[in-house]
């Protein structure tokens, strides 16, 4: 049976058209242009996603959050979910806001419920464990204001045009998909990059015990040298065409802005799949890790901290080539020493894949590597 929605009920908003009389009428000076990873956010919201959250955090929620890891209802969890405006934006408490993409076309009405404000070096040394402002989930807190707007979405408007509504479902979607499948197992797979060969076989591995496998990539913001979303999208469809039995998975992309958090985060990501219906969540080595931030198992140990989230995770060491084994292990599978491993880096990865270079097939399935080579710019510059 599919999870139980975190909080115990899915929330999803009303849905109007955007040139619907409900976003007309409003002074200017109720308009508040927000950037594409708010509106993701805002999106999450709406659909269920982030449920059960109605909206954006008050301040008790917020410290909680930071403090303890949980809403102030006790409902695990681990990052704050903030509206930043600047200060010169001055509504008052109980006013309806609209909130407009970019363009000035209107995403959703927010009731304001409060304004408060948060210290950024206490949110990053929480969130991040770190203020380094090289990590960059610490330089997108310092870069925002510290003034917040928290307040419950009323109405969410209709976004047409996404390039990606072919592998997009919403919760309310996965979960009778799921349904229809006869999946009472389900393992979610968090990714933000085209798959390697040790991605599939944490997934295959997930897949040998469960009823159906969720794959759910990442879109959205991206560092220099990440790949681009079209790619990774079209990767994960050569991947499944080609080397995954029909009806074993469901490939549905999530919009949403990574934090690079760590533990932290690995924590949001799973109570996020938990809310598309997924029982179970695979959990890698640095998982949504940057850098040498966290230690390298760290988002698997946090897991400890929280026996109520309602979604079991899998703990994977990582995978590697081995000649003698002649096959893919780890180190509790594999005896011998490094000179028989095959591992090639990320960095190394994407210079061979910029150069026109094929991995080697112990690393990345051709078909997979000739999805990226073949387009003509694949990375974020």
């Amino acid at each position: 049976m599919v999870s139980v929605p975190h909080g115990g009920e899915l929330v999803q908003l009303d849905v109007v058209d955007p040139l619907n009389d409900a976003f007309n009428g409003y002074d200017k000076s109720l308009m508040l242009p927000v950037s594409k990873e708010t509106e993701a956010t805002v999106l999450n919201i709406a659909s269920g996603v982030l449920s059960p959250l109605t909206g954006f955090m008050g301040e008790e929620d917020c410290k909680t959050v930071l403090d303890s890891m949980r809403l102030s209802d006790d409902t695990p969890w681990s990052i704050p979910v903030l509206l930043h405006v600047a200060s010169s934006f001055t509504p008052q408490v109980r006013d309806e806001i609209v909130l407009t993409d970019e363009g000035g076309s209107p995403l959703a009405n927010l009731l304001i419920d409060e304004r408060f404000k948060i210290d950024r070096k206490e949110y990053a040394e929480k969130v991040y464990g770190t203020s380094d402002p090289a990590h960059p989930g610490v330089a997108r807190i310092f870069s925002s204001p510290d003034s917040v707007l928290a307040g419950r979405i009323r109405r969410f408007a209709a976004r047409p045009g996404d390039p990606f509504s072919d592998v997009t479902l919403a919760p309310r979607e996965t979960r009778v998909l799921f349904g229809e499948k006869s999946w009472r197992t389900i393992v979610a797979f968090q990714t933000r990059n085209p798959p390697h060969l040790s991605h599939e076989y944490v997934q295959k591995t997930a897949l040998a015990f469960a009823d159906g496998l969720f794959i759910n990539p990442v879109l959205g913001k991206k560092k220099v040298g990440d790949f681009r979303d079209e790619v990774i999208v079209a990767a994960y469809k050569a991947l499944i065409r080609n080397y995954y039995p029909q009806n074993c998975c469901v490939l549905s992309v999530l919009h949403y802005e990574m934090q690079y958090a760590g533990p932290r985060e690995a924590i949001m990501h799973a109570i996020m799949r938990k809310n598309f219906g997924c029982t179970h969540i695979a959990i890698g080595r640095d998982h949504a890790g940057v850098g040498s931030y966290y230690r390298p198992y760290a988002a698997q140990e946090i897991f400890k901290e929280f026996p109520d989230l309602g979604i079991t995770p899998l703990f994977f060491r990582e995978f590697f080539y081995c000649r003698k084994c002649a096959g893919m292990a780890n180190e509790k599978t594999c005896p011998h020493g490094e000179d028989d491993h095959l591992t090639i880096s990320g960095t190394r990865l994407r210079e061979l894949l910029d150069g026109g270079e094929s991995p080697p097939k112990e690393v990345m399935r051709p078909e997979v590597a000739s999805v990226i080579m073949s387009d003509p710019d694949p990375f974020v510059r």
